[in-house]
Formats: C-alpha cells, structure tokens, sequence
C-alpha cells in the first residue's frame, strides 16, 4: 500500500512538472511566423554573444517569449492568490477579485486610458488603484472589528468596495470619448497579451518577493482553515496571519490585473483542479496550483491567438472554458472541497 501511494505522489509530482512543460513548448511553437522550438536554443546563444539576431529569432525574443512568460506569471499568481483565499475565508467560490482588488485595478487603468496616460502610467495606475482598494476594505473591517476578527466583516467590506469601484468604473466609460478612449477601454478590460514586451518582464522582481512570503506562510493556511478559535488555541496570531496573506495575494492579483487586464476564473477553476491532485494540505496546494494556473492561462493564451485570424480577449475564453469545467469540477467533488 505504501509504493502504491508513493507511486500516486510521484505521478502527481510529474503531472505538475510536464504539463507548465509542455504548454511552454506548444505555445513557443505556435503562431503566425514560422518561429518553433528549434529556433529558440540558436535564438539564446545569440543573445549571449551578442550576435545579430535573424527574423526568427528575433520573432521569439522580443515578441513570443515574453507573451509566454508574463502569461505564465500572471496565472500561477492568480491561482496562488485564488487558493490562498479560498483557505483564507473557508470558502471554496473564492476568487481573487473577492476584496475588490481586480475592480480597483480596472478602475485605476481606465482612468489612466481616459487620461491619455502611456502603457507604463496605465500599469501604475492600474497597480496602486487596486491596492488601494483592498486597503480600503481591510480599512473598514478594522473599524467594524475592533475587538474581534471576522471574516464576514471583510468580505462585506470587500463587496461594499467592489461595488465602489464599478460604479466608478461605468462612469469613467460614460465619459470616454466612444470613438477613440471607450474602445481602448473595453479592449483593456477584457484581458490580453497582445501587447506584452521585454519591458513588461521586469514586474517579475515583484511577483517574486510576494509569492516567495505567501509560499513561506502557507503552512498557516492549514491552521486558518480551522477556525479562528482553534488557530487563536495553536498560538497563531489570527489578525496578523490574515492581513499578511491579503497582502500577499493582493499585491499578486493588482500586479497580474495591471499588466494583462481582467481576467477570470483561473484563480478560481486552477485550485480547484490542484485540490483534486495533491488534496487540501496547502504545503502541497499553492505551489500546484501555481503550476496549474500558469500552465492553464499559458494554454488559454495561446488559443486567443492561434483559433482565429483576430485575437480573442482572453476573459471570453477563460469563461468559455472555466464555466463548464468548474462544474465538472463540482459534480466530481460533492463530498466537499476543503
């Protein structure tokens, strides 16, 4: 029984390996430009001797691999951030958007669009609106929880900003010119790549230290998940814990909404799929469902821009696809998801 359980985990282990694997060498292989897998081991050997690069080569670096990369980033930060609120809250429809962070971004970048600003000013807005809408949220729990700490109060206070930021949302769409700022506004919203340049990569230094201290805490996930009253009794500092962990996620999610859009349903579907695999320990769970969520919107990205002769916005197709999925997803764990 042991080697067969042994057996399952290593299975698991390379199943999570080979799929972000795989998905990587289909989508550098796919694409308008007859540029492939080939091309890439040439491609890097002259980047470091500083040769000139031919148009395959130069199709891979500067347009295809750093789609491919802040693809892969942007979905494993969405799935970590997805799983850890889900832990969190204790609820297995949690997404990361829950505290308002995704609206905020949203809000923060259209208002930059509507601003003329440039694609750097509408990351930064986009990146600052977003937390500042969960911190305004963590704001008002904290007046309404002085004594004690609830999670309702929160996800109240992140509905309430939800709401805040939409409405601001629709009105910066009222007034954009429909010609020229409304179009550009709408395209945003919906999520894309299309745009993604060596440039964008540098927000790499900054998913990084954020998913490096949610992967460092992940073990009081597990203890949150609980209760409140059985963490408070192992000796964790429930607040603390908390608020560390939305920081962590929220600082993912506003990163990952102000360099590709709104996108769904990947930090809610990814976990789920992990949770299936490597089961509810959330030492196991985030770093699966980080490989999981990377692997998948990699996937989801590389249709948008290989189905048709135009590129899709990558929400349609993450709702087309995690839509029916989610409940396979739930008819095969009826018995419970946490």
């Amino acid at each position: 029984m042991d080697w067969m359980r042994r057996r399952r985990a290593a299975g698991k282990i390379l199943l999570l390996a080979v799929l972000p694997a795989m998905a990587f060498l289909l989508a550098v292989s796919v694409g308008r430009y007859p540029a492939g897998i080939a091309h890439l081991p040439g491609a890097l050997h002259t980047l470091l001797t500083g040769g000139e690069l031919d148009p395959a080569q130069l199709t891979l670096v500067r347009l295809r691999l750093p789609r491919i990369i802040l693809a892969m980033l942007v979905g494993g930060a969405l799935a970590l951030s997805g799983a850890a609120y889900q832990g969190l809250f204790q609820n297995p429809v949690v997404s990361p958007d829950l505290l308002g962070a995704s609206s905020g971004a949203s809000f923060g970048a259209s208002l930059a669009i509507l601003l003329g600003a440039g694609s750097l000013g509408v990351q930064a807005a986009s990146f600052c609106a977003g937390v500042l809408a969960v911190a305004l949220a963590a704001g008002m729990d904290r007046l309404l929880s002085r004594r004690s700490v609830s999670a309702v109060h929160l996800i109240l206070c992140g509905m309430l900003v939800s709401s805040l930021f939409n409405a601001l949302l629709s009105f910066v769409k009222f007034a954009a010119d429909p010609e020229t700022k409304l179009p550009a506004i709408t395209f945003w919203l919906m999520g894309s790549f299309s745009g993604a340049s060596q440039a964008d990569l540098r927000v790499f230094w900054l998913f990084l230290p954020a998913c490096a201290l949610l992967l460092m805490v992940r073990w009081r996930l597990n203890v949150l998940a609980m209760g409140d009253e059985e963490a408070r009794m192992l000796g964790v500092n429930v607040r603390a814990s908390r608020y560390l962990i939305i920081a962590c996620a929220t600082l993912l999610t506003s990163l990952s909404v102000s360099v590709s859009g709104n996108i769904g349903w990947v930090g809610l579907v990814a976990p789920h799929f992990a949770r299936m695999l490597v089961g509810a320990d959330y030492g196991k769970l985030l770093p699966a469902s980080m490989a999981l969520g990377g692997a998948f919107l990699l996937l989801v990205d590389t249709a948008a821009r290989a189905l048709l002769t135009v590129e899709l916005p990558l929400s349609v197709l993450t709702a087309v696809i995690g839509a029916p999925f989610f409940f396979l997803l739930l008819l095969r764990g009826k018995r419970g998801f946490l």
